[in-house]
């Protein structure tokens, strides 16, 4: 194997990922060197790239955080990876020490390092990576989906069951249609809610919506979400809102779609601050209001069982596939909706 790999470097935010050739990692006891085979481009990697309104740890810095592979190298310590098992990546490397790892809460973990954020992410042809973070992927699974199933799958289930603990007949918002939103209403469909709305300000993100399983959806471009939730539900409002937008007006307008004693889980990350209801509002109504990070290792292999068994279909959730040569077009293809994407891509095998 050649000791050099290409990379898809950031530098300055607004400026085109750079597509370099640098030295593989070596590799400590601990490590496996991942051969990636696919990873999906996520909002959070054009907030970064285009936009600037998240800050990677230092540049430059290969981002992604959203990858599947084959281990291609494994250190003296690793005795449960061989050389050419397939896996998915989780997103973030945890310690596996604190009190958090210890409880099989990693997203929680206060030592934990962002792929694509604080250590070298995913775009690129090899990965070093901790072995405690992989998740063994089944043959049934291919590359492309293996690849989104840590982020784009794995953070809203993680949402909606684990932190919005949704329980079958319950009622849904679900706020923002994208890579997350989408997963979000196949997952709160198959947890047995009895109405799912969808809400987002693109019409086409919205019959997206209505093919995955909401029953109902509203343009938040033109009329107030919160009031509409509340004539789609007798005047009740939802029992769960999970926002996957991050903005200001999303996040109350989710609050205030709820009926009393509700759960708003934000998922969302933006850089503005939450404001809602008064106090007196919010406490007389006993809402709830939960963040949402990430995923656990156990909320991943969940994933995978459901899409193995059938009962998960993420067959129509790549819309396009690229080479690592055409992340930048990726990236903007995210940023400005071209094509209505739901993931797009990076790939070996792109077509």
């Amino acid at each position: 194997m050649s000791r050099t790999m290409k990379a898809a470097r950031f530098y300055e935010a607004g400026e085109p990922l750079v597509l370099e050739e640098i030295p593989i990692p070596e590799l400590g006891p601990r490590d496996v060197l991942v051969d990636i085979k696919a990873s999906g481009i996520c909002g959070t990697d054009v907030h970064i790239a285009l936009e600037g309104s998240i800050q990677p740890l230092s540049t430059p810095i290969t981002l992604g955080h959203e990858a599947s592979g084959v281990i291609a190298e494994v250190g003296a310590e690793v005795t449960d990876w061989k050389v050419g098992d397939r896996l998915s990546i989780h997103p973030q490397e945890s310690c596996g020490e604190c009190h958090w790892c210890r409880s099989g809460f990693e997203s929680r973990c206060s030592h934990a390092k962002v792929l694509g954020l604080h250590i070298d992410g995913v775009f690129a042809e090899y990965l070093k990576v901790a072995a405690r973070s992989l998740i063994r992927l089944p043959t049934e699974i291919p590359f492309d989906q293996g690849a989104i199933v840590p982020d784009a799958v794995a953070t809203p289930y993680h949402a909606i069951t684990t932190r919005g603990k949704l329980q079958a007949g319950e009622t849904v918002a679900i706020f923002g249609c994208g890579g997350l939103g989408i997963h979000g209403i196949r997952i709160a469909k198959l947890c047995g809610a009895s109405k799912i709305i969808a809400v987002d300000v693109s019409e086409e993100a919205l019959e997206r919506a209505r093919e995955a399983g909401a029953d109902s959806t509203v343009n938040a471009a033109s009329e107030s979400p919160a009031r509409k939730i509340r004539q789609l539900t007798d005047g009740q409002g939802v029992d769960i809102s999970l926002e996957f937008v991050g903005l200001q007006t999303a996040i109350d307008q989710s609050v205030k779609s709820l009926r009393m004693g509700g759960r708003a889980v934000i998922v969302g990350v933006g850089p503005q601050k939450i404001e809602t209801l008064p106090p007196s509002v919010f406490v007389y109504s006993e809402y709830n209001l939960i963040g949402s990070f990430g995923s656990n290792v156990a909320d991943i292999e969940k994933v995978i069982k459901l899409v193995t068994s059938g009962r998960l279909d993420l067959t129509r959730s790549i819309t396009v596939k690229l080479p690592l040569e055409e992340i930048n077009t990726g990236l903007e293809m995210l940023q400005k909706k071209i094509g209505n994407p739901i993931r797009i891509v990076i790939s070996k095998e792109p077509r």
